[in-house]
């Protein structure tokens, strides 16, 4: 499939059937385009929203957030998983407030060096938010090439060569390039998906290498992530929740979760905590980080 095929089709295909969300509208800004990427990771959409939106209510700028204390973006993370996330966003609303006079940067380098960002996070905001022209990469996008281009039911292990692959499909023009890599992550998400694709809904079916070569089946090399259920990651959900809600004040620390299955993965938890810095001890104290 030549880029130029891809493009033609996709681009318009978004134009026309794009979900409408908060932050495709006009308007949205960087910073709610940082905000959003931050939460979105590993996250569902749907579950996304809401806090999104009551979130840029309570810190509609950086430096409101950077204000504020890392013990309440932690709390207001509420049930979004991996909480360091909340943390690294505080850290980088910090970063911003302090080093870019509260405006969220465009250049990709200067994101990358804020605290919790990575590639894809980084060309995100410039591209989304600004306009710029560069490759965005996510899970989604990686499917669609690895099955238009590759003929691959999955792709392999993420790599830095996907954004040279996501670069040769985009368009000359910063606006088609902007709406080709949203195009791209939109098709995967909700039609190109990993276990039951809707090829018979699919704009470039015509021509995908995938469909082409019967939909062959391939390995799927990526690394598993570990159950939820009784994992030490449930232990940290479960002491941090009991700490939420009971901020702004500490809890004892030996009566915490005290009724777990599981003593040493308790205690693995709370360790694990205080190292990432969602946590700080005071005596025989346990709360939500104040600094």
């Amino acid at each position: 499939m030549r880029a130029n095929d891809l493009s033609e089709a996709l681009v318009p295909w978004y134009r026309a059937t794009a979900r409408d969300l908060p932050w495709r509208r006009p308007g949205f800004g960087a910073w709610g385009t940082l905000v959003s990427e931050f939460m979105l990771q590993q996250t569902p959409v749907a579950r996304v929203i809401p806090l999104l939106e009551t979130w840029l209510e309570r810190w509609p700028t950086p430096t409101d957030l950077a204000d504020a204390s890392p013990a309440e973006a932690v709390t207001r993370w509420a049930n979004l998983g991996y909480p360091r996330r909340a943390l690294w966003l505080h850290r980088a609303a910090t970063e911003i407030r302090d080093v870019h006079e509260g405006i969220v940067p465009r250049d990709v380098d200067q994101l990358l060096a804020l605290t919790g960002i990575g590639d894809y996070t980084a060309r995100a905001v410039a591209v989304f938010a600004y306009g710029d022209r560069h490759p965005v990469v996510d899970t989604n996008t990686r499917r669609v090439i690895a099955r238009a281009i590759d003929a691959k039911a999955l792709p392999g292990p993420a790599h830095r060569r996907d954004l040279e692959h996501m670069a040769d499909l985009l368009p000359s023009s910063r606006t088609d390039a902007a709406i080709m890599n949203a195009a791209m992550m939109e098709l995967g998400q909700v039609v190109c998906t990993a276990r039951s694709p809707k090829c018979g809904a699919c704009p470039i079916r015509a021509s995908c290498a995938w469909v082409q070569a019967g939909s062959p089946v391939t390995p799927d090399t990526r690394r598993k992530q570990a159950k939820y259920e009784g994992s030490d990651r449930q232990a940290r959900g479960a002491l941090l929740k009991a700490l939420r809600d009971a901020a702004p004040d500490p809890l004892p620390r030996a009566g915490l979760l005290v009724d777990w299955h599981d003593p040493e993965q308790r205690e693995r938890a709370l360790i694990s905590l205080e190292n990432d810095g969602l946590i700080e001890p005071d005596g025989e104290l346990v709360g939500l980080p104040t600094r």
